[in-house]
């Protein structure tokens, strides 16, 4: 960046988005601090797996020279999947063909871990938990943190995720109960302690639906694991409307089994045999497309603008890329202005489509009843469409959602 003085440049949010960011911006040697609400890398629960696809999250790790460490901790056997119907019957399965690499997972608790290693050290300021961000005019904010803390930067750069501080700067969106919820559960030590669960999972991924709102979703992990999600369309306050409490993990227990009644018994293990309680996670969703007016001194990447459903493992690659492209931009342009709107024209048509195809995803999946194979993603297809769309990125050509 040419700008004189250099711009104080300041992200919200050490999530992967924010942290590749980060890190890219370093690569092109120019400073930037990252605040994160956690107390720690490792305060909280990370999750479960991520897809990284050819076309966006991994032209993401290159940008950071991290591909080749992203390569030796992916697991591309994990991109095999099963789908079944309530009664176990296999409707369609996917094993990746050897040297597939389109779209090989990855914890996420590893990725953020590598991307937070191959940041400058002090890049991150753990336990800021972002209050509001005030303009100061000529495109400057204050940040304001709990606890007092305050920082001033001339780019505040929104990767905040779902509820985001930094958002309301630029637009007044907010997220949208989407109609279903998910469980989330973990089975440890699988292959010893829950080997039917093991068996059924596989090296990859299990999709189970009845077509009338309840499915059950598990993701092979590192470390003999595996995490799953029991899903319902429900009211957002379902288990209030229940009289259950989500700490009651019995109570829980007995509720699925009811809302599960008539499933095959070697699936409702899913629902009981968990390690440790349920953690509810109804899915939000921005609206789609979100754009907004350029508003100096401020953009988002990543959850933050564009949150849509977990189909189609979109979102946490389009955040990398945004950050990766971001901060290309920085480094490219003569102004940070001038490097936000080069930005934005690019990531908020591509976000709009995709978070809309996304979206439509998960309401097909718990509204269709009677699913055939020829009803189902083809991932064969899908990974193709991956490596083509990487080879037209290279050539300059905007990454668009499939049809």
């Amino acid at each position: 960046m040419k700008t004189t003085p250099t711009p104080r440049i300041a992200v919200v949010g050490a999530g992967p988005a924010g942290l590749l960011c980060a890190r890219v911006l370093q690569r092109h040697g120019i400073d930037v601090a990252v605040y994160d609400a956690d107390a720690a890398l490792d305060a909280r629960d990370p999750g479960g797996t991520l897809d990284l696809h050819a076309d966006s999250g991994q032209i993401a790790l290159e940008d950071a020279g991290l591909l080749d460490a992203f390569t030796a901790l992916a697991r591309p056997e994990g991109q095999a999947k099963t789908r079944l119907d309530q009664y176990g019957t296999v409707l369609a399965s996917f094993t990746p063909d050897d040297g597939d690499e389109a779209a090989p997972e990855i914890d996420r608790g590893q990725l953020r871990a590598l991307l937070a290693a191959h940041v400058e050290p002090g890049t991150v300021r753990w336990g800021h938990k972002l209050v509001r961000a005030v303009p100061l005019g000529g495109g400057a904010h204050r940040l304001e943190f709990a606890g007092g803390a305050t920082a001033e930067a001339d780019l505040v750069i929104g990767a905040d995720g779902a509820w985001s501080r930094v958002r309301p700067l630029v637009s007044d969106a907010a997220p949208r109960y989407r109609g279903v919820s998910f469980l989330d559960v973990r089975f440890d030590d699988v292959e010893s302690r829950h080997p039917r669960i093991a068996e059924l999972v596989g090296d990859g991924h299990l999709f189970a639906n009845d077509g009338a709102g309840r499915a059950v979703i598990a993701q092979r992990n590192s470390n003999d694991r595996i995490r799953g999600y029991v899903a319902l369309r429900t009211d957002l306050d379902w288990h209030g409307g229940a009289g259950i409490d989500l700490a009651d993990t019995a109570a829980v227990r007995e509720f699925l089994l009811q809302e599960f009644a008539g499933w095959a018994p070697q699936l409702l293990p899913f629902l009981t045999d968990n390690d440790g309680g349920y953690v509810n996670r109804p899915i939000h969703t921005l609206p789609a497309p979100l754009t907004w007016e350029h508003t100096p001194g401020v953009t988002l990447l990543g959850d933050a603008a564009h949150l849509m459903s977990p189909f189609g493992g979109f979102g946490a690659n389009l955040a990398m890329l945004d950050g990766a492209e971001l901060a290309r931009a920085l480094a490219g342009e003569a102004t940070v202005d001038e490097a936000v709107t080069r930005y934005e024209a690019a990531m908020l048509p591509r976000s709009g489509s995709h978070a809309a195809r996304a979206n439509d995803a998960l309401d097909r999946f718990f509204a269709v009843a009677d699913a055939r194979p020829g009803d189902l993603p083809d991932h064969e297809a899908e990974h193709r469409r991956y490596r083509e769309a990487a080879a037209a990125y290279c050539r300059g050509e905007p990454l668009r959602a499939p049809e």
